[in-house]
C-alpha cells in the first residue's frame, strides 16, 4: 500500500510536471491561435511561474492544519480545474489569468507530498521515497511533454491541456484510494511557522535552491539553439534529444534520492553541485561534436535532477515543527531558479557571444550555490550548533 501511495504522488508529479514544460513546446501554436507575438504568449509561462511563487506559502497557510490526503486530493482537483478552464479561456487575459491560478497548487503538492513521502517512508529510505514523487516530472519530460506537444502542433494546444485536466482527476483518485490518512503533526499555527524564516540556515537553503539550481535552466533554456546552431543536430531531433535529457533526469533522480539515504543530503547535494560545475564546462567544451554533445545532454540531465530530492530532504530536516512550509517554499525558489537561470544564460547571447556562453553562466550560478552549501555544512557541524541535528 506504501507503493502505492507514492505512485499516487508520481502521477501528480507528472501532471504538474506536463504542463509546466509543455508550455514551452506549444508556445508558437499558442501565439498563432491567438494572434499574438511568441514573447507576449511567454508571459503564459512567466504567469505560471508567478502562481507557483505564490501559491507554495498561500495553500500551505490555508490549508496547513488539515489532513494531508484530503489536501493532496484538493490540490490536484484544483490543478485539474484550473487547467480546463486554461484550456478552454475565450482569450489572452483570460488564458493569463487561468496559467496563474494553475500554478498556485504547485508548489503545495509537492512540498506537503514530499514530506508524506517521507513519513511513508521505511526509516533511512526517506529521500528515495521523496525521488519516487520527482518522477512524475521526468517521466512527463519523457513521454507527457512530447505527446502533448505532438497533438498541439497537429490538432489543437487546448487539447494537451484538458488531458492534464484528465489525469489530475485521475491523480485525485489515485490518492484517495490508494493514500492512508496520515495524522496532521503540525499543532502550530501558520505565523508561528513563519519563525523558520529567521534561521540563517533556511535562508542558506533556499539561496542553494534558487542559485545552485539555476546552472540547470541556464543550460536547458537554451539547449535548442546549442544542438542546432553549435553541434549541427537539424531542428526535428530536438524532441529526441529532449527524450534523451528527459531520460537521464529520470536516472539522476532516483541516483540523487540513493545517495542522499547513503550519505546525507548536504553532503550530496554539495557533491551533485560540484558535478553539474564540471558538467556545465564539459558541455561548453564538446558541444561542437554531435555525439559527445548528445552523451553530456543525458550527463547533465542527470546530474540536475539528482540534486532535488537532496535539497528536499535538507530543508524538511531543517525546518522541524513547520516542515509543510518548508517543503513548499522549495519549490518556490526553485523557480526563482528558473527565472535566473534563463534570464543571466540570456545575456551573453544577446551581447552576441556563442550558444555556449549560456554554459559558463549556469557554471557561475552552481559554483555560488556551492560556496553556499560548503558555508551551511560548516555552520551545521559546529558542536555549538543545534541546527539540522538529523542530518546523518
Amino acid at each position: 500500500m506504501k507503493k502505492l501511495s507514492l505512485y499516487s504522488l508520481t502521477m501528480g508529479g507528472f501532471s504538474i510536471g506536463m504542463t509546466e514544460f509543455m508550455m514551452m513546446g506549444v508556445l508558437p501554436d499558442v501565439a498563432n491561435s491567438l494572434d499574438i507575438t511568441i514573447p507576449v504568449a511567454g508571459h503564459l509561462i512567466s504567469a505560471y511561474a508567478l502562481g507557483v511563487v505564490i501559491g507554495a506559502p498561500l495553500m500551505v497557510a490555508l490549508a496547513g492544519n488539515f489532513p494531508p490526503k484530503k489536501v493532496l486530493i484538493g490540490l490536484m482537483l484544483a490543478f485539474g480545474l484550473f487547467n480546463s478552464l486554461f484550456a478552454i479561456a475565450p482569450g489572452y487575459e483570460w488564458l493569463v489569468v487561468a496559467r496563474l491560478f494553475a500554478g498556485l497548487p504547485h508548489g503545495a503538492f509537492f512540498g506537503m507530498g514530499a514530506v508524506v513521502a517521507s513519513r511513508l517512508a521505511e526509516p533511512g529510505k526517506e529521500a528515495s521515497a521523496v525521488s519516487v514523487m520527482f518522477a512524475g516530472l521526468t517521466i512527463a519530460n519523457i513521454i507527457g511533454v512530447p505527446l502533448g506537444t505532438y497533438i498541439g502542433h497537429n490538432y489543437s494546444w487546448r487539447i494537451s491541456f484538458l488531458i492534464v485536466g484528465v489525469v489530475s482527476l485521475m491523480a485525485a483518485g489515485s490518492v484517495k484510494l490508494w493514500m492512508p490518512v496520515i495524522p496532521v503533526t503540525n499543532n502550530s499555527s501558520f505565523l508561528e511557522s513563519l519563525g523558520i524564516f529567521k534561521k540563517m540556515d533556511m535562508w542558506l537553503i533556499i539561496g542553494v535552491s534558487a542559485i545552485g539550481t539555476g546552472g540547470l535552466f541556464a543550460w536547458i533554456s537554451y539547449i535548442a539553439p546549442l544542438m542546432t546552431e553549435v553541434a549541427g543536430f537539424e531542428s526535428n531531433m530536438i524532441t529526441i534529444i529532449m527524450i534523451i535529457a528527459g531520460v537521464g533526469m529520470a536516472v539522476g533522480n532516483f541516483m540523487g534520492g540513493r545517495l542522499a539515504d547513503r550519505f546525507s543530503p548536504i553532503v550530496t547535494t554539495g557533491f551533485l553541485l560540484l558535478a553539474m560545475i564540471l558538467s556545465l564546462l564539459i558541455v561548453s567544451l564538446v558541444s561542437h561534436y554531435k555525439v559527445p554533445a548528445i552523451i553530456m545532454t543525458f550527463v547533465t540531465g542527470s546530474i540536475a535532477f539528482a540534486v532535488i530530492a537532496p535539497m528536499q530532504m535538507l530543508m524538511i530536516n531543517t525546518a522541524k515543527g513547520a516542515e509543510m512550509l518548508a517543503s513548499s517554499s522549495m519549490q518556490a525558489s526553485a523557480n526563482i531558479g528558473n527565472a535566473l537561470g534563463a534570464f543571466l544564460g540570456g545575456l551573453p547571447l544577446a551581447a552576441g557571444y556563442s550558444y555556449t556562453s549560456p554554459e559558463y553562466v549556469g557554471a557561475a550560478l552552481a559554483f555560488t550555490g556551492l560556496v553556499l552549501c560548503v558555508i551551511l555544512y560548516v555552520r551545521l557541524n559546529k558542536p555549538a550548533s543545534l541546527a539540522f541535528q538529523t542530518v546523518k
